[in-house]
């Protein structure tokens, strides 16, 4: 990839993070309290939903430029012809590569957030630091690899579907998708797969909100879907589906427009330059 198009990727997601984080906040914390094991109004109900945005705020940028580096470097590693019929299985390598990388960033910062969210009357900053005296490095960890299981399908299953749909859009009118074109396949292709994934997605703030020592904070995924099933069963499983499925369909759509525009703006704008 050219340096033009990989700092178009970098600037392009990394603006997109930071519009769709802090616009969508707090559905995210009412998805967040939903999910947790005290329940919604022991967790903070609807009183201070801006609670951790701060970490948010500082992680959304390299998070999300991160994640656009990595799928857009995959996709031209990885170059088909766009009628291949292995263009899907491209999408979804670098869906799953870009989500691997970004993790390192969001999971951190969303550890962070999440305990915020749960406890609304902490600061942000002595939360974290909370976290490193009392479990190190690794607390800021915890829930990696159940963030990397709930990334991966969900990825798996938006991107391919965001790509074929602009395809199909473009196809039906024999040009490029415009940018809300893009957003709204965007916005489709996120609701679907957040519905899909909502029990990853609950396994994995279980395992974020799980008091150190315990076995839920072990981070088995099967495990903590296995005691969410037996308390509470599919209901539980499913909790906080309609939240997410309104923040991620709100998100891609403003997530996957923002960085169509912002890519397309920049790139013409590297183009025109002497």
């Amino acid at each position: 990839m050219d340096r033009p198009g990989f700092m178009a990727s970098l600037v392009a997601g990394g603006v997109a993070g930071v519009s769709v984080d802090l616009i969508l906040f707090p559905l995210d914390t009412v998805k967040t309290r939903l999910q947790s094991p005290q329940g919604f109004n022991k967790a903070g109900g609807f009183h201070g939903i801006y609670a951790g945005v701060p970490s948010a705020a500082v992680g959304s940028f390299p998070n999300a430029a991160a994640f656009f580096i990595t799928y857009e470097y995959v996709k031209w590693f990885l170059h088909t012809d766009s009628s291949s019929y292995l263009t899907p299985m491209k999408h979804m390598l670098a869906a799953s590569a870009g989500e691997v990388v970004a993790c390192l960033i969001r999971v951190p910062s969303e550890v962070v957030k999440q305990r915020a969210q749960v406890s609304a009357s902490t600061r942000t900053f002595q939360i974290f630091s909370n976290i490193l005296y009392e479990e190190g490095i690794q607390g800021l960890y915890r829930g990696y690899k159940s963030t990397v299981l709930r990334e991966i399908p969900f990825s798996l299953v938006q991107f391919p579907l965001w790509e074929s749909l602009k395809a199909l859009w473009s196809w039906r009118q024999d040009h490029v998708v415009d940018s809300w074109q893009s957003a709204v396949c965007g916005a489709f292709a996120g609701g679907f797969a957040a519905a899909v994934t909502t029990p990853l997605d609950v396994a994995k703030t279980r395992i974020m909100l799980a008091k150190a020592g315990s076995s839920t904070a072990n981070g088995n995924v099967l495990s903590a879907l296995h005691g969410v099933w037996r308390s509470q069963g599919l209901a539980g499983l499913f909790a906080g589906v309609f939240p997410r499925m309104a923040a991620i369909s709100l998100g891609g759509f403003i997530f996957l427009g923002a960085y169509d525009h912002t890519h397309s703006l920049l790139l013409e704008v590297g183009r025109k330059s002497p």
